[in-house]
C-alpha cells in the first residue's frame, strides 16, 4: 500500500512530469518528504544519502509507486569530488538534471566558548560547503540545458540567529546570502530560492522534542498553533521548483507558522 504523504493535499502528477530532481539528504526528514512530493508531482528523483542505504532504498521504493524513476545514490556532498560524481551519475542515468534540492545538513552546536573547531568545521562543511559543492557541480549542466532550478533548505536560524548554535546559524545565514548571490548570477535561465523552516517535527529534533514541556512552549509561540511537519516544507519546495513560481528567484520562503516574521 502506498504510504500517505502529509495531510492528503494532492499535487497534479503533471506538475513536474519529465523533470529530473536531485535531493541531497533525501533519505530522511525534510529530504524524504520532498522526494515523495516531487515523485507525486511526476518528477524522476535521485535520493542522495551519506550513510543510510536502507532508508534511501525504502524512500526510492515509495517514490516508484507514483510511476516515476527513483535512484538512490551515495555521496558526501561536502566533498567536492563526491558532489561532482553525484551529479555526473544523475546525468548518465537520466540525460539531464532539472532541479537540485540542497537539503543535506546537520544540527550540532555548543556555547561559543565551548565550541570546538571540529564541531564548527563539521557543521559549516555539511551545511554550507555541501550546498556550495552541490550547486557548483550542477550549474554547468543546467547552463548547457538553458534552464534549471535550485532550492536550498536554510532555516530561521540563519535570519535571527540561534543561541548555543552559532555555527549552525552561521551556516544557514550563509546559505541565505548564497541564494541571493546565485539568483542574480544565474538568472534568467536558472532560478535559485530558499526555504527557511522554523521548528520541524523530524528526527533531527527528537532530542529536544522528547521534552514535552519544551515542545509545548515552542508550539505556544507559533501563531498557527502547531510545529511544522516535513511535508509542510516539502510542499513549499515543490512550489518553488515548479512553474507555479516561475517569476520568483532569490526568495527566502519562511515556513514557521508565523513564529518569525521577517521582512
Amino acid at each position: 500500500m502506498m504510504e500517505s504523504v502529509g495531510d492528503k493535499t494532492a499535487l497534479p502528477s503533471s506538475l513536474l512530469r519529465g523533470r529530473v530532481a536531485i535531493v541531497t539528504g533525501g533519505a530522511r526528514g525534510i529530504g524524504r518528504a520532498t522526494v515523495l512530493r516531487l515523485a507525486e508531482a511526476g518528477a524522476d528523483v535521485v535520493i542522495n544519502y551519506a550513510r543510510n542505504e536502507e532508508a534511501a532504498e525504502g524512500v526510492a521504493r515509495l517514490a516508484r509507486e507514483f510511476g516515476v524513476q527513483a535512484l538512490p545514490l551515495r555521496a558526501d556532498v561536502s566533498d567536492v569530488d563526491q558532489a561532482a560524481s553525484l551529479v555526473e551519475s544523475t546525468v548518465e542515468q537520466f540525460g539531464k538534471v532539472d532541479l537540485l534540492v540542497a537539503n543535506a545538513g546537520i544540527w550540532e552546536g555548543a556555547p561559543v566558548e565551548e565550541l570546538s573547531e571540529e564541531v564548527w568545521d563539521r557543521v559549516i562543511d555539511a551545511n554550507l560547503k555541501g550546498t556550495w559543492a552541490a550547486c557548483r557541480a550542477v550549474v554547468p549542466f543546467m547552463k548547457r540545458q538553458g534552464r534549471g532550478g535550485i532550492v536550498i533548505v536554510s532555516s530561521t536560524a540563519g535570519q535571527r540567529g540561534e543561541a548555543g548554535y552559532s555555527n549552525y546559524a552561521a551556516s544557514k545565514g550563509g546559505q541565505i546570502s548564497f541564494t541571493k548571490a546565485l539568483a542574480a548570477e544565474l538568472a534568467p535561465g536558472i532560478r535559485v530560492n530558499s526555504v527557511a523552516p522554523g521548528w520541524v517535527d523530524t528526527d533531527l529534533n527528537n532530542g529536544v522534542f522528547g521534552n514535552s514541556e519544551f515542545k509545548q512552549k515552542i508550539t505556544a509561540a507559533i501563531p498557527l498553533g502547531r510545529v511544522a511537519t516535513a511535508d509542510d516544507v516539502a510542499l513549499s519546495i515543490v512550489f518553488l521548483a515548479s512553474d507555479w513560481s516561475r517569476h520568483i528567484t532569490g526568495e527566502i520562503l519562511n515556513i514557521n507558522g508565523g513564529a518569525v516574521l521577517c521582512g
